[in-house]
């Protein structure tokens, strides 16, 4: 059990993180540092920054050493072992703290490095939750530093303050593995959901909510619920982690609830031995490592497994193999409308394109969800996306994502922990691909999950694709008179393509101002994959872009690295049998087999240079996300055009400079 106060000692350390460097140099360097001293506090500090990829082959006790290693102030960054050898207590911070991946390694790593309370102005849901299930306090109100400094032993009360009741109790348990065992392992269903309108997610939700002595019987935003998931996915860099905190706190063996509905995705490490910042750091042996950990723990429990291949497997694959982003691999073989999905992953919203709940968690989250079947959530407030008008031609949903996401409200965190419900005559025109492209991308606008109500086009989708006939049920859509937080109309008629400048994907703005901001913007890698961008529809327009540039006589420059990656073997095999490889080959195209890649560092397609340029179809621009370059987002045939171009164009501005 938690102790009733947080004493940090007569002269804690505490660690600004700050936005100049000087003030981070004289904190390392041993000098105590006030709020008034300490200079302007990072905003939007994320996970990436907390704890780069390329480390999270560690996830054990030895995280510790890489707290804060990608968070860079000016020139300045941290070096590893700093914050360990500093004796930091505590970190501070701006707003929206933890945004990004869902990632436990960060909070993990903070706390294994000492630190015991992190202030910020606010949290993303995914880090502040995942902060919570290991016991590390998160507060937001800075005030508590001065208090803090003063030697002042701050009571548990006050932490737990502005929290739900599940949270308290969650911290006071000692995180979530104690008190899933204590409250969740005979759970029940909740029971007749409520009688009042609802939406769609409200509505899968009540169907699915447990009922424990410590979630309220109809919760309202910001209170905390427990679900019963349809499936569970985890892939490979949460795996050894789980398994490390279950067998620890547990025991070993432990009994796993339905382990049926348990997937195992290794989809993120199949080129690790081409990926730079591996390679550089030496962490290849760590990261198989790390792989045969989820191997391990897949075979000992029985698990269904996933596993994509390297080109050399590939070459002799006799396509049976089915493999690749456990998102976009969820979307084709499992997820179904009305159902609840959870992964250790930010883009688990993907599914909600099928018009089930999809949202991710983290690490103890899916450890405790293996052993209870009851996953932890905090019932969020709901948005309301209406989609208007007509799309103009060029215009795809990439492009729709990268204007929410610039608008002020949502960059102002309007839309953190929130559901986003996205409707309106676009939506209904878009195909399942396409939709998941706005689901996925929830993460980057801060959401907790995104839905599309099923309809004509998902029915046909899943006889399409999967051979499903599915019936859609006559309470599958939000109520009329249901209540959202907030109703958000897009007139999408007057978009245009856009992209996001580097560091981060609300830098948006239409690629045709880009002269006025920025000029000529040369490129020298372009990437499309990911689960964002590797689905098929993706694909098509990588090739109708490279096959008109080819009708012109265009090729992709000397000077211009072209990397094409499956999201899928699905994927792969339909561009097989469409023969869109000739074209792809025949334009410069580097064909990568299905796996992340270079979305999250892990092989070729990532920058190796700080003065690179990437263009690229993935879903994140953080600083070192895809290497140390500057990476620019755009919808696929904006990628494909720059890709040709060279510099970075609009398919339909290519167009004109050839008429």
């Amino acid at each position: 059990m938690t102790p009733a106060t947080l004493d940090l000692g007569p002269q804690p350390r505490v660690l600004f993180l700050s936005a100049d460097a000087e003030p981070m140099r004289r904190q390392l360097a041993g000098e105590p540092l006030a709020a008034d001293t300490a200079g302007a506090l990072r905003d939007d500090v994320s996970t990436d920054e907390i704890t780069p990829v390329a480390i999270m082959s560690h996830y054990d006790e030895s995280l510790a050493r890489f707290a804060y290693t990608g968070l860079r102030a000016g020139d300045f960054a941290l070096p590893a072992g700093a914050v360990q050898a500093g004796g930091f207590s505590v970190a501070v911070a701006g707003r929206r703290y933890g945004k990004g991946s869902s990632r436990e390694h960060s909070p993990a790593a903070e706390k294994w490095a000492g630190i015991r309370l992190v202030i910020a102005e606010s949290f993303e849901r995914i880090y502040r939750q995942n902060a919570d299930n290991i016991g590390l306090f998160t507060a937001t109100d800075p005030g508590l530093v001065r208090r803090i400094q003063a030697g002042e032993a701050i009571p548990v009360e006050t932490l737990l303050a502005d929290r739900d009741a599940l949270a308290a109790g969650i911290l006071q348990s000692g995180g979530l593995l104690r008190f899933g065992q204590a409250h969740l392992t005979r759970a029940e269903p909740a029971g007749k959901p409520p009688a009042r309108p609802q939406t769609l997610f409200e509505k899968i939700i009540h169907r699915q909510r447990l009922q424990t002595p410590v979630t309220p019987p109809d919760p309202q935003p910001g209170e905390g619920a427990f679900v019963r998931a349809h499936w569970r996915f985890i892939h490979e860099y949460y795996t050894g982690m789980a398994a490390h905190m279950l067998h620890a706190t547990l025991g070993q063996p432990v009994a796993l609830h339905e382990p049926r509905t348990i997937l195992v995705f290794e989809d993120h490490t199949s080129y690790v031995d081409q990926s730079p910042a591996h390679l550089r750091m030496g962490l290849v042996p760590n990261m198989r490592a790390m792989v045969q950990a989820q191997r391990d723990f897949a075979s000992l429990y029985g698990l269904r497994s996933h596993r994509t291949l390297t080109d050399a497997e590939a070459a002799q694959d006799d396509g049976r193999n089915v493999a690749g982003i456990s998102h976009a691999m969820m979307a084709e073989h499992y997820a179904l409308p009305g159902q609840v999905v959870v992964g250790t992953d930010s883009h688990t919203p993907h599914s909600g394109a099928l018009g089930c709940v999809a949202f991710g968690v983290g690490t103890t989250d899916m450890a405790n969800a293996f052993v209870t079947g009851a996953v932890r959530m905090t019932m969020p407030a709901q948005l309301l996306v209406r989609l208007q008008g007509t799309l103009p031609l060029g215009v795809t949903a990439k492009d729709i994502v990268l204007h929410l996401l610039a608008l002020p409200g949502i960059r102002a965190g309007g839309g953190v922990g929130k559901v986003f419900e996205f409707a309106g005559d676009v939506v209904a025109a878009l195909s399942i691909d396409e939709r998941a492209t706005l689901t996925n991308m929830t993460a980057e606008l801060g959401g907790f999950t995104g839905i599309v109500a099923p309809d004509a086009e998902t029915v046909r989708f899943l006889k399409q694709r999967r051979g499903v006939d599915f019936s859609i049920a006559p309470w599958m859509h939000s109520d009329p008179d249901a209540a959202y937080a907030e109703v958000l109309t897009v007139d999408c008629s007057r978009l245009s393509p856009t992209v996001a400048a580097p560091g981060d994907p609300g830098n948006a703005l239409p690629i045709a101002q880009l002269a006025q901001t920025h000029g000529v913007v040369k490129v020298d890698i372009a990437y499309g994959g990911s689960c964002t961008a590797g689905k098929r529809e993706d694909f098509d327009h990588y090739h109708a872009v490279l096959a008109w540039g080819l009708a012109q006589g265009l090729k992709v420059p000397a000077t211009v690295q072209l990397y094409l990656q499956y999201g899928t073997t699905a994927v792969r095999d339909y561009c097989q049998a469409q023969g869109y490889e000739a074209t792809f080959q025949a334009a410069g195209a580097r064909i990568l087999q299905p796996s992340c890649g270079a979305c999250a560092n892990c092989g070729p397609g990532s920058s190796t240079d700080a003065g690179q340029v990437t263009v690229s179809a993935i879903n994140r621009n953080f600083a070192g996300r895809s290497g140390p370059g500057q990476v620019w987002l755009a919808s696929p045939p904006t990628v494909m055009a720059s890709a040709l171009a060279g510099e970075l164009v609009s398919f339909e501005q290519l167009r004109r400079r050839q008429a």
